[in-house]
Parts: C-alpha cells; sequence; structure tokens
C-alpha cells in the first residue's frame, strides 16, 4: 500500500500518471512509513546491569565501557526513589513518548520520531547500590542517529536540574 502510495505521488503508476494529494500531517507520513521495528528482547535489568550497546554508535549508556556509547549516570541529592519520581513525570511530559515498563526502580519507554516512525529504546534504572540512576537508550532500528540519543538524555537531565 504504501509503495503503491509512493509511486502515486510521484506521478508514476502502471504507466499512468496519476494526481494525488500527498499527505502534510506528520502523523500521516508516519503512518505511511512506520520505521518502529521490532522491541527487543534484551530489554530491562539483569544482575544490575543495563544490556549492552551495539557496535553502531546510535545508543548511549551510563554502564558502557566506551567512550562513544558512554554518558554520565543521573545524580541526584533527594532520595532515589524521589528521583526516579521525577524522572517518569518527566518523561511522561515529553511528546512522542509512551511509558511500557515502570516500577519503583525501572523504567523503559519508546520514543517515536514524529517523521518517519523510528522508535527509541530509553531504560532508567535506580542503582541503589551505586547511588545514582543508570540510563540506556538505543535506537531500534539504523547505523546512526545523529545525536539524538544522547541528545535526549541530557535533555530529561536539564529538566532534573533546572
Amino acid at each position: 500500500m504504501a509503495i503503491a502510495l509512493w509511486l502515486g505521488l510521484v506521478g508514476y503508476f502502471g504507466g499512468e500518471t496519476v494526481a494525488v494529494a500527498a499527505p502534510t500531517h506528520p502523523s500521516v507520513l508516519g503512518s505511511l512509513f512506520s520505521f518502529s521495528g521490532k522491541r527487543p528482547d534484551n530489554l530491562g535489568v539483569h544482575d544490575g546491569y543495563l544490556s549492552d550497546c551495539p557496535a553502531s554508535p546510535n545508543c548511549v549508556s551510563t554502564q558502557s565501557q566506551d567512550g562513544v556509547h558512554y554518558i554520565e549516570p543521573f545524580t541526584y541529592s533527594t532520595s532515589g526513589e524521589e528521583a526516579f519520581a521525577q524522572i517518569k513525570q518527566v518523561v511522561e511530559s515529553m511528546d512522542n513518548a509512551k511509558i511500557v515498563t515502570a516500577d519503583d526502580h525501572y523504567l523503559n519507554a519508546e520514543f517515536t520520531s514524529a517523521i518517519m516512525g523510528f522508535v527509541d529504546d530509553v531504560e532508567f534504572y535506580l542503582d541503589d547500590e551505586a547511588g545514582v540512576i543508570q540510563v540506556r537508550s538505543a535506537s531500534r532500528l539504523g547505523e546512526s542517529d545523529l545525536g539524538v540519543n544522547r541528545d535526549r538524555i541530557e535533555t530529561i537531565r536539564s529538566l532534573l536540574n533546572p
């Protein structure tokens, strides 16, 4: 269906020129060309760790051992539970965010891009032992995200610490 619409948009379909009104609203475009991918089965906390980032640069993690993927963990001056509740509030207020799983120590959210429907999986883990909140944000598809995952985590950090 999407290919037929695309062919119609470029004016060629079965040798005939077809006039088709192109959708302009981002949600319509996103539904026509959705690149959501499959939800990874490695999400969650395993023995105190979030999953490793893949080799591609479209992921950041506080528990990564390399500079390409590493991002600083979230620190807090209140109780860990209060800080974690604030993260949940910030994520709930963000455009294109959907919380998939949330409890007192773990939050998984999906962020969907408005235009193409790319989905990024974002995880927060209240690590009582280390006294920080661990974070992982990864694109489901593609090689590069042009820094979107890192920027999103830094935006959330800035909203917590204005």
